[in-house]
């Protein structure tokens, strides 16, 4: 097939790719204004796309890679066992600095995007321990979850570790764990009731009630006696009277705990203003205030990333952006294109004082506007470009 060229395909590229004008037909089809004015107005609010603003342009980049687990333990960091847990798994950065942290029994918080193995960290860490010191004993971590949906997956997950385990070595997982939450059957419950868990997976409200309830006053004991660790997921939703309510519950835990609880904290959210070390402080206060305890910034592990394509330092020039995209090309081709090159710096990754991070969200407007004086398009626009690049993936 013959490379595209942008002024053919453009209209292609718009047909395809945007459905914006059958809404707007839609809505001005109930519009029925007879006052000529009042109807003109509307008219240019609706042309200059009040109700339809521009999409969003956000990449997914690449988590830069960190020390493997083989690594960590032959650094003496991790527990042997553990690499057969984690059997194949290469870590990223933050989950390597949390994992650090956390079998130093020093409390953290991970804020790494969706999808970036932020459960490894907590997950890790009380196995590393457990696998450590000896499992049985009692309730060693616990494991609190803003939705019963994340228990049910985390415990898929952690089924799979133990499989993987049993894969590898021929036995089973010497560690325990499981649900504890209204959705737990009575069997279930009684078996946890009578022999807790290594680890167990709970939701906050849940928790709540454990620490009150005298039919359960035996699991209590277990947690009170043994807990070393106390991990929250999206800690980013415990925030007004829901954050105060859990802020005070892990303070009663910690008042009746025989042991130094290690605190763990993972969210893809919580702070996006200011630079890193900005971002680094506000969320290492939220944290002080929900943890009980002083958290430092340096506890705080954001992501780094790394970047997916050739870059050489220098942004593309105009004349190399208009390289047509060619269907038969393959992937090492295409990741080399100088549009791909552009798009991964402009939208996807930029460099600061932390290293690589991720570019907030955007418009192709936008984008166009930031890069206006470079005339980096020489004469096209960055929609136009996009949407050449758009229809060229499609196909």
């Amino acid at each position: 097939m013959a490379p595209i060229d942008g002024h053919n395909s453009r209209q292609l590229a718009i047909n395809q790719t945007t459905c914006a004008p059958l809404p707007r037909f839609s809505l001005r089809s109930f519009i029925d204004i007879y006052d000529k004015d009042i109807l003109d107005r509307v008219t240019e609010e609706l042309d200059t796309g009040k109700l339809w603003p521009e999409p969003l342009i956000q990449f997914n980049p690449a988590y830069k890679t960190g020390d493997s687990i083989k690594d960590l333990v032959a650094e003496g960091v991790l527990h042997s066992e553990l690499a057969k847990v984690f059997s194949g798994f290469q870590l990223y950065w933050h989950q390597e600095q949390a994992l650090r942290l956390g079998t130093a029994k020093t409390s953290f918080v991970v804020t790494s995007g969706t999808g970036s193995g932020k459960s490894l960290t907590y997950i890790g860490t009380a196995l590393n321990h457990l696998l450590s010191v000896g499992a049985g004993a009692g309730v060693k971590a616990l494991i609190v979850y803003p939705m019963n949906a994340l228990i049910n997956s985390q415990m898929e997950e952690l089924k799979r570790h133990a499989e993987r385990y049993k894969g590898v070595t021929g036995k089973d997982l010497p560690v325990t764990f499981n649900a504890y939450t209204g959705q737990t059957q009575s069997e279930v419950r009684k078996e946890i009731l009578d022999s807790p868990p290594d680890i167990l997976l709970t939701n906050y409200m849940k928790l709540e009630l454990l620490m009150t309830r005298s039919g359960e006053e035996q699991l209590r004991n277990s947690i009170f006696k043994h807990l070393e660790f106390l991990a929250f997921d999206e800690l980013h939703t415990y925030r007004g009277r829901q954050g105060a309510d859990v802020s005070y519950l892990i303070r009663r835990i910690k008042a009746l705990a025989g042991s130094k609880i290690v605190c763990m904290g993972t969210s893809a959210t919580m702070s996006s203003h200011g630079t890193y070390a900005d971002q680094q402080k506000a969320v290492a206060d939220v944290a002080s205030k929900i943890f009980g305890e002083k958290v430092e910034t340096k506890q705080v592990i954001g992501e780094l990333l790394e970047r997916s394509l050739a870059w050489s330092g220098a942004l593309p020039s105009a004349a190399h952006l208009k390289t047509p995209i060619s269907i038969t090309d393959d992937l090492d081709k295409l990741k080399k294109h100088p549009l791909a090159i552009w798009l991964e710096h402009s939208a996807a990754v930029k460099e600061s004082e932390h290293g690589l991070q991720r570019h907030k969200p955007t418009t192709a407007g936008e984008l166009a506007a930031a890069n206006h004086e470079e005339n980096i398009y020489d004469g096209h626009t960055l929609p136009e470009v996009l949407e050449v690049s758009e229809a060229t993936m499609g196909k």
